[in-house]
């Protein structure tokens, strides 16, 4: 049976104008490997490793250039156009792959990138779709602690960001972890925070908290300076205000304007900051 959507070493069964065709070992249905995809020096009976998908004519081909994506993978790919039905992908290979629109997660625009998996349609056809979650696992090699990468794959305002670890284990940032805006496909660099009893990863995009201060105090240093001096958050402020203001919690905040109070390069109140060389 031909392998739809992953990789086969076939046999060269006979040429014709249009190329060679292939089959599996004691096999007798072939498929065409179009004469441009035929290596040099490939006769009858050669072994080929190729990719097989459908043409633009909805028909069974093979192909010696390998696709970023096969079944069973995740992939990060270039959205080239969008349409009414759909976006399309580039995937390494001549036809571009089609990502259905109720197969998306957000916004799809023209070179954006999105993580991906492929499958097959009703109509028996390669497409792709960013649910992306029914492939992943909960059976990581990582423990708390750990520094891992991953790809966004879907927003929830109310839950966090979920993350595609490694491209295949699920990982989530928790909404409180969330210091900044992400979307689907954007890349990121985190710490593991716990294994959940399911497997399942809660990760933060910080440093642990004495590690985090300095980087921390840096961002209210530069916003400082961009106030000219005085920034309208203090020690009694919202904690929604600093998240929004400065993308930092409540708690880091604190520990980093302490830092800096301890450091006298800023000055602290309950409803603002000051930086040390203001004029009070």
């Amino acid at each position: 049976m031909f392998n739809l959507g992953g990789t086969q070493t076939l046999i060269v069964d006979h040429f014709a104008d249009a190329g060679a065709f292939l089959k599996e070992s004691g096999g007798t249905e072939t498929v065409l490997l179009p004469g441009k995809q035929v290596p040099e020096g490939t006769d009858v009976g050669s072994l080929l490793t190729v990719f097989l998908y459908k043409d633009s004519e909805d028909r069974l081909i093979a192909t010696t250039q390998m696709p970023r994506l096969q079944l069973g993978e995740t992939a990060l790919l270039t959205v080239k156009q969008t349409s009414p039905i759909g976006a399309f992908l580039d995937w390494g290979l001549a036809k571009d792959l089609f990502l259905p629109f109720k197969e998306t997660k957000g916004e799809v625009r023209p070179g954006q990138k999105v993580l991906v998996t492929l499958y097959i349609d009703k109509s028996r056809r390669l497409a792709a779709t960013m649910r992306v979650d029914r492939l992943l696992r909960a059976d990581s090699p990582y423990k708390a602690g750990d520094k891992v990468a991953g790809t966004v794959y879907a927003v929830k305002e109310e839950i966090g960001a979920f993350v595609a670890v490694d491209g295949q284990y699920f990982g989530l940032i928790p909404r409180q972890e969330l210091y900044e805006r992400l979307k689907p496909g954007d890349a990121v660099e985190t710490r593991v925070m716990r294994v959940r009893e399911d497997g399942k990863l809660d990760l933060s995009p910080r440093k642990k908290a004495y590690a985090q201060m300095e980087p921390d105090a840096e961002v209210i240093l530069a916003h400082l300076a961009e106030a000219g001096g005085i920034l309208g958050i203090g020690d009694k402020s919202d904690a929604e205000l600093i998240r929004t203001e400065l993308s930092l919690s409540k708690n880091a905040f604190k520990r980093a304007a302490g830092r800096l109070l301890k450091e006298g390069k800023i000055r602290v109140y309950d409803d603002h900051i000051e930086a040390a060389d203001c004029q009070p």
